[in-house]
């Protein structure tokens, strides 16, 4: 019975790794590949949360959720739908606060600081945690005035500054060649993927230091999904990054660590590739292997 029992699990594995295989060998994304120890940042993590429990009213939506993000890396976001992810991810600069009669319990850490403090400046709390949407947002204005918007709000009016940031940060975001030119025309005018972008290099100019992403190409097509993957694994080297995605492909080619999420609970995390090929829990294994969710 023992010997079957072996069997089945080496049997569990090999599907799950081919499984990884086909995620991370995919043609969608160049120059991208797979994250090796040496890759996945040391030291203290940059985001955390200690038995962090979260309620809209008397619904509880995460219970617990004891999670560490590591500086300077990419960490996904997985499960099924409903299942506490997208308001987790906005919890981590307080943009479920617009909502009323929501509360935090326990501690969601910053640097080793809560940012649910009461003597936290939300404002600058989010200029430090930007966040990028699912739906692009673009602002009603000129390319130019849509990335310039935030450093304007926080007092910068010197034009020469402003044009630095604003082709810094469409360099950053890989659509500077693409609308160089075009600068004072309409950011409503540009494709989907391209608004994106211009979202992306928007929430860079106020400087950030960790960017959330929830399901930033779940709207796109193959080849604007492509560009956003290449641009997350450039930013990294900078950023750190959370993503909400539904998209486990997404998450196996991006990632260095994964979370798996159901039912407002935080079943399992661990490196991308073991959570894949090896989760612990079989809840995780139903879910990538496709059995629910």
């Amino acid at each position: 019975m023992k010997i079957q029992g072996d069997l089945k699990q080496r049997k569990t594995v090999m599907a799950l790794e081919k499984r990884f295989t086909q995620f991370v060998e995919s043609p969608t994304v160049s120059g991208t590949g797979e994250a090796t120890d040496a890759t996945v940042p040391r030291g203290l993590p940059k985001i955390e949360t200690r038995t962090m429990s979260f309620f809209y009213g008397t619904k509880q939506a995460l219970h617990d959720i004891n999670l560490q993000i590591q500086d300077r890396s990419v960490t996904a976001l997985i499960g099924p739908s409903g299942c506490g992810k997208s308001t987790y991810l906005r919890s981590l600069n307080r943009m479920n606060d617009i909502i009323e009669g929501t509360r935090v319990t326990g501690e969601v850490l910053l640097d080793g600081e809560d940012i649910y403090a009461s003597e936290v400046d939300v404002v600058s709390l989010r200029k430090r945690v930007g966040m990028v949407f699912q739906k692009s947002t673009p602002f009603p204005k000129s390319i130019f005035d849509n990335i310039a918007f935030g450093p304007r709000i926080a007092g910068l009016t010197k034009k020469t500054e402003l044009q630095h940031i604003v082709e810094r940060c469409l360099k950053q975001a890989a659509i500077w060649n693409e609308v160089k030119d075009r600068l004072k025309e309409s950011a409503m005018a540009l494709s989907g993927g391209q608004q994106q972008r211009l979202c992306i290099a928007r929430a860079l100019a106020t400087n950030p230091e960790v960017l959330l992403m929830d399901e930033p190409a779940s709207a796109l097509d193959p080849a604007s999904t492509a560009r956003i993957e290449d641009l997350i694994f450039e930013l990294k080297q900078n950023y750190t990054i959370v993503i909400v995605t539904h998209n486990m492909q997404q998450a196996a080619r991006i990632s260095e660590k994964t979370a798996f999420f159901c039912m407002g609970r935080l079943v399992e995390i661990g490196r991308t590739k073991q959570i894949f090929t090896n989760p612990i829990q079989k809840e995780t294994e139903d879910y990538i292997t496709g059995r629910f969710g």
